[in-house]
């Protein structure tokens, strides 16, 4: 697996992805962040060697490159999901790959059911945790010491100097962002009333399908991240209504100018 990440970064380099410092993932609904860009390359994901191929219509499937608030930026415009039929270590190989390219910083982003009541539709939560329901590990099998240790620690899995820029950019510019824990499930089905009881129960705010294998490889590599859902859905059990797609990328839509604008005031800051 090193060496196919080694010659996924050598492909992008030769490509001109030469010194990036900021890594970002756009989620469900939320490629439009690219158009802030000034961008210097551009490459569709099925033109990269070993990359898989975003099968979600959500998901444009291109890399990004190029200047963005004082920053160089690699963006993902659309991600992986084991319910595509990815393994975890294809879904995360593009994290690695950013590390090996010298991103020092990562941003993450999802759109996400809201099950904590206090959540509407359209709000931003920045992860402080997550719960992990996904039956399998990008780290399962052998370790590769070159990138980080056997056991990583997860106790603080989202880094507070970034979760403090977050924080601090939504009060400068009046945004509500909650703040809570993400549960990933495996999807592509939503859940049942049982299971949005479930998850409350175990303390999750809000539910998705992404996000935390990448978080676990940034952990294992030493690449401070964070992360901000955007709520999609509202996941009460005793009120619910079933969820559309269209009504879900609608919303995200809805929230995005929010997101970009916080994202925007983060990277400016980050150092």
């Amino acid at each position: 697996m090193f060496e196919i990440i080694k010659e996924v970064a050598a492909f992008l380099y030769l490509k001109g992805i030469t010194s990036p410092d900021t890594g970002i993932v756009l989620g469900t609904g939320l490629g439009k962040m690219v158009a802030e860009i000034n961008i210097e390359v551009e490459i569709d994901y099925a033109d990269i060697p070993h990359f898989p191929v975003s099968t979600v219509e959500s998901h444009k499937g291109r890399l990004i490159y190029g200047n963005l608030q004082g920053h160089k930026v690699l963006a993902m415009q659309g991600r992986f999901h084991i319910y595509e039929g990815y393994t975890l270590q294809q879904v995360t190989l593009p994290i690695r790959v950013m590390k090996l390219l010298g991103v020092k910083w990562l941003l993450l982003s999802n759109a996400a059911g809201g099950i904590n009541k206090s959540y509407h539709k359209s709000d931003l939560m920045l992860l402080d945790d997550h719960i992990n329901l996904l039956p399998s590990n990008p780290l399962t099998g052998e370790n590769i010491d070159e990138l980080g240790p056997r056991f990583p620690d997860m106790s603080c899995p989202y880094s507070p100097d970034i979760n403090s820029l977050m924080e601090a950019a939504a009060r400068k510019l009046e945004i509500t962002l909650n703040k809570g824990v993400y549960a990933v499930v495996a999807g592509p089905n939503l859940e049942t009333r049982a299971e949005y009881r479930y998850l409350a129960l175990i303390g999750a705010d809000v539910v998705g399908m992404s996000t935390v294998p990448e978080v676990i490889v940034a952990n294992h590599m030493g690449l401070p991240c964070a992360a901000v859902s955007v709520i999609t859905d509202l996941c009460d059990p005793d009120n619910l209504v079933p969820a559309k797609l269209a009504d879900i990328l609608e919303t995200a839509g809805k929230a995005e100018i929010k997101l970009i604008r916080l994202f925007d005031e983060v990277i400016k800051n980050l150092k």
